[in-house]
């Protein structure tokens, strides 16, 4: 991936690589921009307003735009009497989210606020956000819609906002722990120490990034402060299905994280896949192939089905060190071993240990699943190691 970074104050410092980070103390304002032109004058100059000419404080725009937004930037910086940047990526990797998480590789300051740059976050809470957490101790502020004094006005219609919801009780109803104390946990809008994120492995994906760090950061202290999401300044909503789907995604891979979590989730994938199985062998067989060759063709329906979920809920992240087909090879042929290997396992556990052939059966079945999972696991999906790396890379 190329990026540009520049700061605004500096273009004519061929030395200037990286923006300033403020001294100890200081914040930094991350602001992720797709096409946001239109808005990031009105942005710097609320900006102005609720900051002033305070000490320690910076703005960097993590931008994947395709318009003119950069210049638009340039230009408003220059009456900023704090520090502006622009990290441009010429690939967008991780969304949203994956913006957010380069623009924190970035920054040194103690504090971090994120919010989105189409002035539905309103500015002026921004001193607010980092004050909370100063006062109150804590890790993490997170601006909610849904305290008293809080409003989500600026959905626009039904929809938008019955999504919202479902999205906000899907995720505290899948991470209870991981999200106590926060009520909107959808909120593109906070405050985080840069020691809570410092030395996570981070895995955005989409736009859901307090998700994402709260998850994997686990910041102990929370609080909260109320806000009105407000009417988008100009431009158009970047919310849409396929961004809809990347959450689900997200919230798959994030409750996967742990062994045990995936094991589970290999075991539903793979109890799914009876669906396109049989559903195979009954279009095979009324198409008048013999039933043993259409077992063997179903089989593989299930097989692919099973593969494809594995590969966008469980091992998103696990992926890039082999190539698609060599992914999908090794699966296969550790799919069909299963078959070939549960009959012996049987005939070991019937003949050996004297047991009947129903219990037997129902131990092979689990007995040949966890060494499904863990050849899966370790031949298919190996952990991405120096090595690896450089395979990649090469």
């Amino acid at each position: 991936m190329s990026e540009d970074l520049w700061p605004p104050h500096a273009l004519d410092d061929p030395e200037a690589d990286a923006p300033p980070a403020p001294a100890g103390g200081g914040v930094t304002l991350i602001v992720p921009t797709f096409n946001e032109s239109a808005n990031v004058a009105e942005l710097l100059g609320r900006l102005r307003t609720a900051v002033g000419d305070r000490e320690h404080f910076e703005v960097l725009f993590v931008d994947d735009s395709t318009d003119d937004t950069p210049a638009a930037i340039e230009k408003a910086a220059a009456d900023c009497p704090f520090p502006v940047s622009v990290l441009h990526r010429d690939s967008p990797d991780g969304g949203l989210g994956g913006a957010v998480v380069a623009g924190i590789d970035r920054v040194g300051s103690d504090w971090i606020v994120v919010m989105d740059a189409d002035l539905q976050h309103p500015p002026h809470l921004v001193p607010e956000l980092v004050g909370e957490g100063e006062r109150t101790g804590a890790d993490l502020v997170v601006a909610s819609r849904y305290l008293p004094g809080g409003s989500r006005a600026g959905l626009a219609g039904g929809y938008r906002v019955a999504v919202s919801r479902s999205a906000t009780w899907l995720a505290k109803g899948l991470f209870p722990r991981a999200l106590r104390g926060i009520s909107d946990p959808m909120s593109g809008f906070f405050a985080i120490r840069r020691t809570t994120v410092a030395g996570a492995v981070l895995q955005p994906l989409g736009y859901k990034i307090l998700l994402e760090l709260t998850v994997r950061c686990r910041p102990e202290r929370r609080a909260e402060v109320p806000f009105v999401f407000e009417d988008r300044f100009a431009g158009e909503s970047k919310s849409t299905a396929r961004e809809g789907l990347r959450f689900l995604t997200h919230l798959a891979a994030l409750r996967s994280a742990s062994p045990l979590a995936r094991m589970i989730g290999f075991g539903l994938i793979g109890l799914s896949g009876f669906v396109p199985n049989l559903l195979a062998l009954w279009l095979l067989t009324h198409a008048g192939m013999q039933y043993l060759a259409a077992e063997v063709l179903a089989n593989q329906a299930g097989v692919l089905w099973n593969f494809l979920f594995i590969e966008t809920l469980l091992f998103r992240d696990r992926r890039r060190h082999r190539h698609w087909a060599d992914r999908l090879g090794r699966f296969a042929l550790l799919a069909n071993a299963d078959l070939l290997l549960r009959i012996p396992v049987i005939a070991l556990f019937v003949g050996r240990f004297g047991m009947d052939v129903l219990p037997a059966t129902a131990l092979a079945l689990v007995t040949t699943f966890v060494l499904r999972f863990a050849a899966t696991e370790a031949l298919v999906y190996l952990p991405r190691g120096p090595r690896a790396e450089r395979t990649t890379r090469s």
